[in-house]
């Protein structure tokens, strides 16, 4: 899906153009937002910005989708863009602009804030399989390719098996927050044909090798997503334990 198969992993607020163009030296792939894109997510976020959390607030969030991709034409890396939505109806719109411009679109089924999980979105998109499904189904709909992100460790939410019925519903990656569960991502190679895009704790050869050696395609960083000493360790760490190239 992209070369090298590291990725840098959204930061609410901080992951935009220049937060990606800033990884080409290291990354092959980028994920911008999270944004929230419909009434009540923007609801949420506008409460998280009250206590001091950095959120993406535009006028028009699929407009500045479309802007931040743009900016990035001519950079050497693969764009995506997480968004948060309580509802369905604005995935399709999110996906066509992700698709035209050569982007993936990742459903966000993982952040935890309490505000966030109130309205509908979030993980608590992992308690409610049809409706990510849902989500799912309309942006692949729209020939986008599509991922979700999702966390481990959730209660009574059987991950490899909503990995399969995402794969179903038109999924083409699935990026797996393992928290303290490393092994789940080989629980859900196991289960599905889902490129998996594994995260937390990437910071090193030894990271690198456990999320391999569990059948990971391709790892990614987070919070230390701007530190180019991270970044370069794990290039590196990638590049010998997957290659330089991406797996298909």
């Amino acid at each position: 899906m992209f070369t090298p198969p590291l990725a840098l992993a959204s930061l609410s607020g901080e992951a935009d153009a220049e937060w990606a163009r800033a990884g080409t030296d290291y990354a092959g792939a980028a994920v911008l937002g999270g944004i929230a894109i419909d009434a009540g997510s923007r609801t949420a976020a506008r409460e998280l910005v009250e206590r001091d959390r950095t959120e993406f607030l535009p006028d028009d969030p699929i407009a500045f989708i479309d802007r931040q991709l743009a900016a990035l034409e001519d950079a050497p890396i693969q764009p995506a863009f997480n968004v948060r939505s309580a509802t369905p109806d604005p995935i399709p719109d999110a996906a066509q602009v992700c698709r035209d411009r050569d982007a993936f679109l990742e459903i966000n089924a993982h952040c935890r804030q309490d505000e966030l999980c109130a309205v509908g979105c979030g993980e608590t998109l992992l308690r409610d399989r049809e409706r990510l499904c849902d989500y799912v189904r309309r942006a692949a709909d729209t020939g986008a390719t599509v991922g979700v992100k999702v966390r481990a460790e959730i209660s009574a939410v059987d991950l490899p098996a909503l990995a399969a019925a995402l794969e179903t519903a038109g999924a083409d990656y699935v990026h797996v927050d393992a928290m303290d569960t490393e092994s789940v991502v080989r629980d859900i190679a196991d289960a599905t044909d889902l490129f998996i895009l594994a995260n937390n704790g990437v910071r090193d050869d030894a990271t690198v090798r456990e999320y391999v050696e569990y059948g990971a395609d391709a790892v990614s960083v987070g919070r230390p997503s701007d530190n180019p000493v991270v970044l370069e360790r794990v290039r590196e760490a990638v590049e010998r334990r997957l290659g330089a190239e991406a797996c298909p």
